[in-house]
């Protein structure tokens, strides 16, 4: 029997728009949005970041032959050690002290938290220049330094200037100082603990102690570690003003030698800061692998490493490349 004349036609007996394309619907590719100002930004920094390399590269003030010459020269080296060793002595100083700090501004002591935040408010309000030149003076004004019973005989004197050699006062000054950020780094970790694995622990009767040590800092790593990886990098950084307390480290062998030889202050300034480039990067690589050993258990997933990344990223390279030799 034949439809009546205006009758609804069924969807599957309804004939395909005029527009419909003719190849099946697999076979169809998605055009991704086009983004000209994205291209066109990538094109203005790659120009920019060439013109820079050129000129870099071209420009003979940078005397790179003299670069060369002395980015491996032995008292270049020395200095380098003397940079690492200060950096390294005030690192783990000055992280034991910001401990401290931290533990002490977390007591119930009136005193001991009054005493944590004005070391901590004085510290991080003096500039370390300042600090530093202050410590090697510090003869002038404390010839002698004694133990003993207060306002009374003093069982041990040492002379102030033969344990104050440069060394010791440029680790120091930068552990003092070093303490003072490490222990708002190491409170702000203890505290971003869940209150409730304080209560936990204090519920199964476990010391205070203990509790510190095998539940509350552990976690506390997580927060302690990116921010004070962080701050040793600065401190890397800040082991050039002990130039200034006469130890000659990186920087101090640098200007050194700049006075030595006038004519090589640029490539002695640039191989000054290849070195500092290098000491960060591999703090940075170390940051990026202790971050990821403490993710564990706080994340599904680790993120994953350099290497990683660009096998992934030449594998889907590969990939697109094979999709588009088959279309």
């Amino acid at each position: 029997m034949s439809e009546p004349p205006g009758a609804a036609v069924s969807l599957a007996e309804a004939p395909p728009p005029a527009d419909t394309p003719s190849r099946p619907l697999a076979a169809q590719r998605v055009l991704p949005l086009r983004r000209p100002g994205r291209w066109i930004a990538t094109a203005v920094v790659l120009v920019l970041a060439a013109q820079f390399v050129h000129g870099l590269v071209s420009n003979p003030f940078y005397q790179w032959d003299r670069f060369g010459y002395w980015f491996l020269r032995p008292t270049i080296l020395d200095g380098l050690l003397i940079t690492l060793e200060v950096a390294a002595y005030s690192a783990v100083l000055g992280l034991l002290g910001g401990i401290l700090l931290a533990l002490a501004r977390l007591s119930r002591s009136p005193v001991l938290r009054a005493v944590s935040w004005t070391y901590v408010w004085a510290l991080r309000s003096i500039p370390l220049i300042v600090v530093l030149l202050f410590l090697y003076n510090f003869s002038a004004l404390y010839r002698t330094l004694s133990v003993g019973v207060p306002f009374g005989p003093a069982f041990f004197t040492f002379d102030e200037s033969r344990l104050a050699t440069d060394m010791a006062v440029a680790v120091i000054g930068l552990s003092l100082n070093e303490a003072a950020y490490a222990a708002e780094v190491v409170r702000g970790g203890i505290l971003s603990v869940d209150q409730g694995q304080h209560e936990a622990a204090s519920a199964l009767g476990l010391p205070k102690g203990y509790q510190f040590r095998r539940i509350v800092f552990p976690q506390a790593l997580r927060s302690i570690t990116p921010n004070y990886v962080n701050q040793l990098i600065g401190l890397i950084k800040a082991t050039s003003l002990v130039f200034y307390v006469s130890l000659l480290d990186l920087f101090g062998t640098a200007q050194t030698m700049g006075a030595t030889y006038p004519g090589d202050i640029v490539p002695l300034l640039l191989v000054v800061t290849v070195w500092y480039l290098i000491l960060t990067s591999v703090v940075s690589v170390i940051q990026f692998y202790v971050e990821r050993y403490y993710a564990r258990g706080a994340t599904r997933t680790l993120p994953p490493t350099p290497l990683q990344k660009l096998r992934t990223g030449l594998t889907d390279l590969r990939d697109r490349i094979r999709r588009e030799a088959a279309v």
